[in-house]
């Protein structure tokens, strides 16, 4: 049995190994694998059977000869070594000597080791790999282990079927990656260390820990307590239905990532005040909220840890702060993305072994839980002001250096406090609520996303349904205050702020004070008994409806281009006001990397096995077919400004809304590393590959051309560019001939695009317009 952390390879490798002894012994092998639904970084647990009998059936294994336990991390959540028979293996990949294994396992887990007569050994994974540039990929290694301490085939064997199974895996990838893997499997067999169980363990003492919950919600503090704790630590089964009722209504309460603490990270930034210019960039991208700047006053910084870092505070206004950068050491999946983003030549950020920075999480929580709130001169719609607003998307189970998340991060800085989201189906849903936790969350007033999922084929339409349902009960309070209004027994005050209400109830902040106003009126009112109690009670019944409200469709390619197209361009065709958000990863990521309509020319896929041959479907072009719709094209690494402001120019338009945002996913095969997702995005606009621009009928109003094309002229070379990523050089290895007409192909395709927007672009004469 092992225990994997998904994207370290060990599915994958012990796919390998069941084929391996299947193919080579005369022995019955079956291979049965259970998957957590946090994409990489959840849990993965390989059951792995072979013997002389016939297998009949596909249990979980409860009773294993040899157990492997791939992330430390994981031995003080799970109960992992109870499932080794006595006299069983037990390989650790693990770090740590004798003193920190005394120091971090449970008493129980040395209890049984003790106890059982269990051999243990550890392998120190994790830290080859990233020293052989196989970054998290500790599969080859582990895998090398394995055969080394179960002799199911003599050693030697095993290691050259390893590396036949390596080349007929990876060959594809080129000879690079086959030497790294042929190295890890020789690490692994000399890496390997038996560790001396002492007979103390036996008499191991438990230290009784109470989960520690700070929360003044008590919904969500039950909730962690009775159902998210014991799910997590696959108790699932000993919840009684009775805690799952978490509300009759079917909601669950937002914010419970925040309680997960997962600490899967080998490494995590640590920052340095004295480079850092204050620019927040790194706040910016962090694909998992993370990392965050917090600007303290005198009281504050007296107040604040010992060993906080801080520098003073750079900005005109600003000189009585201090300003400092928290991580969430426990929350943070190590992926690097801040360090290569930060625009310092001397990096303000460094990546350092998680053990050393531990107690950065401590800075972190007063950060969050003690510092107000400052009035400080930059704007929240700039990239720097943007990020002393708190994300309401926040420790997501998306991959490490996700693509997708820093969008919907920074939506929920800017409108989080007031949206409604529908989201289809696929990777958006699966990071975006997979039980028992979400990573949306509330601000300290309560407010935050309201966040539901629907069926792959109908996001767009579920968001419309919303927003109809929205607008109707919006409708009908503004009728009822009106009526309200001109009766002459509700109290002048009810009247004064029903009446300012009605004039203000179509803006973002004037809705919001002066329904609080009216709420407070009517609420006095009631207690007081004067009026129309009735009315006065229908009224502040609705009174979630006084402000105003964002509504957003979220979703992928595989959503958006192919199996909700239709819903799509129901809602694009509606003249709504609706915001339809695409992350775009030219693939469905989520089901296993098959092709889809925004699948580029060229690229390798599932169904696409000798790279797709038809153009990529232009999605924006169709949706500027319409005039009335405002679209977008998006690369955040690219361009952070015009990212933000392609947003906030969709919330605000009276009408439907697009925007396409280009997303990096790990299934592209990224040469230079998930931790250059926000380069890799760069490196997409300066080939020409992707193309950022903005289409705004309100400029049409003002006689100007609605469509402004924000990418400059391409300067690297495309074919440069795509074989970067082993969806494309794949091809080359596989299909050569192919490869050198589909890529030419492409880059054709593409120059041509951006000649038609560069014409699209053009100044519009006054009086033609």
């Amino acid at each position: 049995k092992f225990w994997g952390l998904g994207g370290d390879g060990t599915v994958g490798a012990n796919k390998n190994s069941i084929k391996i002894i299947g193919d080579n012994t005369d022995m019955q092998v079956q291979a049965y694998f259970q998957y957590d639904s946090k994409k990489s970084g959840g849990v993965t647990i390989s059951h792995l059977r072979f013997g002389k009998n016939q297998i009949k059936a596909s249990y979980y294994v409860t009773k294993a000869d040899f157990v492997a336990c791939h992330s430390a991390s994981y031995m003080e959540k799970f109960d992992i070594v109870q499932d080794i028979k006595p006299g069983g293996t037990f390989l650790l990949n693990c770090s740590w000597n004798m003193q920190e294994l005394e120091e971090h396992l449970p008493a129980a887990a040395k209890r049984y080791l003790a106890q059982n007569n269990i051999h243990m050994y550890t392998c120190d994974a994790t830290h080859k790999a990233i020293e052989l540039g196989m970054g998290n990929r500790s599969n080859t290694i582990l895998q090398a282990a394995f055969f080394k301490l179960a002799k199911v085939i003599p050693v030697e064997e095993a290691v050259q079927h390893m590396k036949d199974a390596i080349v007929k895996s990876y060959g594809h990838k080129g000879m690079d990656v086959i030497m790294r893997n042929y190295n890890a499997v020789d690490a692994g067999i000399e890496g390997v260390q038996e560790v001396m169980i002492p007979l103390g363990w036996a008499d191991a003492k438990d230290e009784v820990v109470e989960p520690e919950i700070h929360t003044d919600r008590k919904e969500l503090a039950q909730y962690v307590k009775d159902v998210m704790i014991p799910a997590n630590a696959m108790r699932g089964d000993v919840i009684p239905v009775s805690k799952l009722m978490a509300g009759a209504d079917g909601t669950l309460p937002q914010g419970t990532a925040a309680f997960e603490k997962r600490g899967i990270a080998v490494s995590v930034p640590e920052w340095d005040p004295d480079c850092c210019i204050q620019c927040n960039i790194c706040s910016y991208i962090c694909p998992h909220s993370c990392i965050r700047p917090i600007v303290m006053d005198a009281d504050e910084v007296v107040a604040a840890p010992k060993n906080i870092k801080m520098h003073d505070m750079r900005g005109k206004g600003c000189e009585i702060y201090a300003y400092t950068m928290t991580v969430s050491v426990l929350d943070c999946t190590g992926c690097g993305s801040c360090v290569e983003a930060c625009p310092v030549k001397t990096k303000a950020l460094t990546m350092k072994p998680l053990d050393s920075q531990m107690d950065e999480q401590a800075i972190y929580n007063y950060g969050q839980e003690k510092v107000s709130q400052k009035q400080l001169p930059f704007a929240k719609e700039t990239v720097k002001g943007s990020q002393f607003e708190q994300p309401l998307f926040e420790f997501s189970g998306a991959c490490a250096g996700c693509g997708e998340t820093p969008y919907v991060k920074l939506v929920t800085q800017l409108f989080g406090d007031r949206m409604y989201i529908a989201n289809a189906t696929g990777c958006t849903s699966i990071w975006g609520g997979s039980a028992p936790s979400t990573p949306y969350t509330v601000n300290k007033e309560g407010r935050g996303p309201a966040w539901e999922n629907s069926l792959f084929e109908d996001g767009a339409e579920f968001g419309y349904g919303m927003n109809l349902a929205v607008h109707t009960r919006q409708e009908a309070a503004a009728d009822l205050a009106r009526s309200i209004a001109q009766d002459e027994a509700t109290p002048a005050a009810v009247t004064l702020c029903a009446q300012k209400w009605l004039n203000h109830r179509r803006e973002v902040e004037g809705s919001r004070t002066t329904g609080t106003a009216l709420a407070e009126a009517l609420a006095k009112a009631l207690s007081e008994g004067k009026g129309n109690q009735a009315q006065l009670q229908a009224l502040y019944d609705m009174r979630d409806m006084f402000g105003q409200k964002s509504i957003w469709a979220f979703g992928g390619d595989g959503w958006a281009y192919d199996i909700g197209y239709g819903g799509v361009d129901h809602v694009l065709a509606s003249g709504e006001n609706v915001n339809i958000l695409v992350l775009d990863t030219e693939v469905y990521s989520n089901t296993g990397g098959q092709a889809s309509k925004a699948t580029n020319t060229g690229a390798v896929a599932q169904f696409a096995a000798a790279g797709k041959s038809v153009a990529k479907k232009d999605l924006a072009a169709i949706a500027m077919q319409y005039g009335n719709v405002y679209v977008a094209q998006v690369a955040m690494g690219a361009d952070y400004s015009q990212t933000l402001r392609a947003l906030l120019e969709a919330e605000s338009y009276p009408g439907t809304s697009i925007v396409i945002a280009y997303a990096p996913c790990i299934s592209h095969g990224i040469k230079i590393g998930m931790n250059n997702t926000m380069l890799e995005m760069s490196a997409a606009v300066q080939a020409g590959y992707w193309h950022l621009f903005r289409y705004d009928p309100r400029r049409l109003e003002k006689g100007k051309n609605p469509f402004q094309l924000d990418s400059p002229a391409p300067i690297m070379d495309y074919q440069e560019f795509i074989t970067g990523e082993v969806r494309y050089s794949s091809l080359q290895l596989t299909f050569p001939d192919r490869a050198k007409d589909l890529f030419a192909k492409a880059e054709k395709e593409a120059h041509e695009k951006y000649q038609r927007l560069l014409e699209l672009s053009k100044p519009w004469d006054h009086k033609e317009a």
